[in-house]
């Protein structure tokens, strides 16, 4: 604490300060052409000359009071970057959590954010964060709460959450920036170097930019933020504060190119033994800086060999397609500048393209992006040819927070194609409110057959500190089609009525926040409006944040489904008669209504070297393969182990059943532990492994008497699968772009499950991988 107070008393008088609960928030920031070592000591002198950002405030768990722990920000800025000095005060002993972790993977630990709206136009923000030991976080955030083209956090906002600060956060991109950072006495310092190259910023001589710096202490589970930001506001980034002055900064030629090569070795099993295909693939990807707020990204042969493998969902008794975000370098830069309500950007559409050109950024009050690429011609609905996607998304500025959007999107595959237009409306008001309106049409020509119908959506939200709520309708026509997007259910008239209350406790409470989140949702059949709704749910969920980081929640539902008839059409039910055996027609029955269920959540704070999160679900839900009622109970829990500050390991556990409500037999298991460990040896070099295993069985299909259900004229035999999956990686990573990859991954099945004595490998693979970023 000494040291800190010495180094403080040093600077004191020195620079200009700038306090946050003051709202002394706009910054005339110095420029100074000098250069600082980037080494984790504020002992350079051009700091003396640095804006001071001090007197930050607490934003979670409860807004407006002052940080317990002080948190000092300089910042300066020289011809060709900008710096930051963070001295993060801690007044409570040695708690400071630090560790050698992965990039992005910081959220554990002590770290701070820094928000740069370099557009300043309160919408979007370049996220720079690091912990203790300088180890970089970086990405982007947005107020706008879209379905996100590659999706990503979408927590902010909206009614039921109770910490908008999150916003929706993407953490893929990664920019090139220097940090370093260092634990001494009564806290840590970072020093922080971000390169005007790194980022896209106004074409203007003289210029303002946004900026807030948002700290996370883990031994109290608080968040704190320097501008005096509060939950009563619709808009996080709107709060944010304003560097000004800023001019005569260089950019640069901004030309990067980074040739990929990658090589694999797979095998499978035959008759004579292991047979192994070795493929190599050479590419390309450029991106070149047309001007300081535009970019062009091509891509020849893009690289996707090695992306972390999803994590295992539950499947045996889902009705609808399930979602994974986006994971593939090409894509995420800029990715953020796609996103649109309703999901109609979904980048993984593109299943295996060949190249692509992409073009991001903004003109003017117009945000631009745009996206063209080739499919491999194996994804053709016919065969043979080659899918064209195109892509294009607009979205202006009106106003201080508001926008108007525009969507085109085509997959064009031979003569088969799938077309769609949406234009979207965000309008912020009084504060607490937004309205959120978007209309698309779509045009649908596959296999000879035309389709065409609308989607219609509206949103009215009130993010309010102690009451807010979330009212939506949405209609999708049976016709609508979004062919590079994620609509994953057609044909219905969704309405829902949400709201939450929110209380806070006094300092010190045990109790820090607590609050209700209820409502009541109903679908329709689009075609079918007058015959009632054909699902619905109403449902109570408290919650509480507890002293010291603790969190706990539940919840009370009662739902209600219908059957659609056309799931069941080739479904036949096996009748025995006198001394024979014959079919007869699968009755659809009527709804499944009062099904009541509940769940219980509790997380930890985060300690030094663990977290864990456990949720328990139970209650009645219908068996939609035998159109029955049934009762599940799952769990969900995850265990995030830091025991060393190199070593690192996740275990996820997920188990769900269902058993028959007639006679409470089983009908399916579903059982998914996974584990994940990373060793980071340095900041360059990181060793992961991944091993899973999903089991999942579900028994033959019957009907609610129990005799055997008949699929397309064949007895259902049920269904059995225990299999393994094991990753391993080593990865050198100096700077963005530039890596060596060297991997392993197997599959293996065994015929029961968990038994691990009868394990037969039915896939493997070898993979490497170099690329080398050429920056200009």
């Amino acid at each position: 604490m000494l040291t800190i107070l010495m180094t403080l008393a040093a600077v004191q008088d020195s620079g200009t300060v700038f306090r946050g609960r003051a709202n002394q928030i706009q910054v005339p920031i110095p420029r100074v052409e000098a250069a600082a070592v980037i080494d984790g000591v504020l002992d350079d002198a051009v700091w003396a000359e640095a804006a001071r950002l001090v007197d930050f405030s607490q934003f979670q768990p409860v807004d407006g009071r002052a940080a317990d722990d002080p948190t000092e920000v300089f910042v300066w800025y020289s011809g060709d970057a900008i710096y930051f000095g963070i001295r993060a005060h801690e007044i409570h002993g040695d708690v400071v959590r630090a560790t050698d972790a992965n990039r992005d993977n910081i959220a554990s630990d002590d770290h701070v954010q820094i928000l740069l709206d370099t557009g300043n136009d309160r919408r979007l923000a370049f996220l720079f964060g690091v912990n203790p030991l300088g180890v970089q976080q970086d990405g982007t955030r947005s107020d706008q709460f879209g379905g996100g083209a590659g999706g990503r956090s979408a927590t902010g906002g909206g009614v039921g959450n109770l910490n908008p600060l999150d916003g929706t956060v993407d953490l893929n991109p990664d920019f090139t920036f220097e940090s370093r950072g260092r634990v001494v006495t009564g806290g840590y310092e970072v020093e922080i170097r971000i390169p005007f190259k790194s980022l896209r910023y106004q074409e203007r001589d003289i210029q303002s930019w946004g900026i807030n710096v948002l700290r996370r202490v883990q031994h109290s589970g608080f968040q704190d933020t320097w501008t005096p930001a509060v939950r009563a506001s619709a808009s996080f980034l709107g709060q944010s504060g304003t560097l000004e002055g800023l001019q005569g900064i260089t950019r640069g030629l901004v030309l990067e190119m980074t040739p990929t090569t990658t090589g694999r070795m797979d095998g499978r099993p035959t008759a004579t033994g292991w047979d192994y295909q070795s493929t190599q693939e050479f590419g390309a990807d450029v991106r070149w800086g047309i001007r300081q707020d535009l970019t062009l990204n091509g891509t020849v042969n893009p690289d996707f060999s090695q992306v972390e493998a999803d994590v295992g969902q539950v499947v045996l008794n889902e009705r609808f397609a399930l979602f994974f975000p986006e994971k593939r370098p090409f894509f995420l830069d800029g990715l953020e500048l796609f996103d649109t309500p309703n999901q109609l950007i979904y980048t993984r559409q593109i299943l295996s393209p060949e190249g692509g050109v992409k073009v991001v950024g903004k003109l003017g009050r117009t945000n631009v992006a745009a996206l063209v690429a080739g499919d491999d011609s194996k994804t053709s609905l016919r065969g043979g040819d080659t899918p064209i996607f195109g892509v294009a998304r607009l979205r202006s500025d009106i106003g201080r927070n508001s926008t108007l959007g525009a969507v085109v999107t085509t997959r064009e595959d031979g003569a088969d194609f799938s077309r769609l237009l949406s234009t979207d409306m965000r309008l912020y008001h009084s504060n607490l409110y937004y309205v959120e309106v978007q209309a698309a049409q779509s045009w649908t020509d596959s296999a000879g057959v035309s389709r065409n119908d609308p989607l219609l959506a509206i949103t009215w939200d009130r993010t309010g500190r102690a009451w807010g709520f979330n009212y939506g309708v949405s209609a999708i026509g049976d016709g609508f089609r979004a062919a590079a997007g994620f609509v994953n259910r057609v044909g219905i008239v969704n309405a829902r009525l949400f709201n939450r209350l929110t209380g806070y406790g006094g300092p010190d409470a045990l109790v820090e926040t607590y609050g209700l989140f209820g409502g009541v949702s109903r679908i329709w059949s689009y075609s079918g409006l007058d015959n009632g709704a054909i699902e619905g749910s109403e449902s109570i969920s408290p919650s509480a944040t507890l002293r010291g980081g603790w969190r706990i929640g539940g919840s009370v539902s009662r739902n209600f489904f219908s059957y659609d008839p056309a799931q069941y059409s080739g479904i036949t039910v096996e009748r025995q008669g006198a001394g024979a055996i014959d079919t007869v027609g699968f009755a659809v029955p009527e709804p499944e209504r009062n099904l009541w269920g509940g769940s219980v959540r509790v997380t930890t704070p985060t300690y030094r070297q663990f977290t864990a999160t456990a949720n328990v679900s139970f209650g009645r839900a219908p068996i939609f393969r035998e159109a029955a009622p049934g009762r599940s109970f799952r769990v969900d829990a995850t265990i995030d182990l830091r025991p060393t500050t190199a070593l690192r390991g996740a275990l996820q556990f997920t188990r769900l059943t269902l058993d028959r409500r007639r006679d409470g037999s089983r009908f399916s298991t579903e059982t998914i532990p996974r584990l994940k460990v990373e060793y980071q040896l340095n900041r360059s070099i990181f060793f992961r492994f991944i091993g899973q295993y999903a089991a999942r069985s579900r028994t033959a299909l019957r009907d609610r008497t129990g005799r055997p259900l008949l699929v397309d004229g064949e007895q259902d035999q049920g269904s059995t699968t225990n299999q393994v999956t094991m990753d391993w990686l080593f990865s050198y990573r100096p700077t963005p772009g530039t890596l060596f990859y060297l991997g392993y991954g197997a599959t293996l099945e065994e015929p029961r499950e968990f038994r691990f004595n009868n394990l037969r490998r039915t896939n493997d693979g070898f993979f490497g991988k170099l690329s080398y970023l050429f920056r200009l």
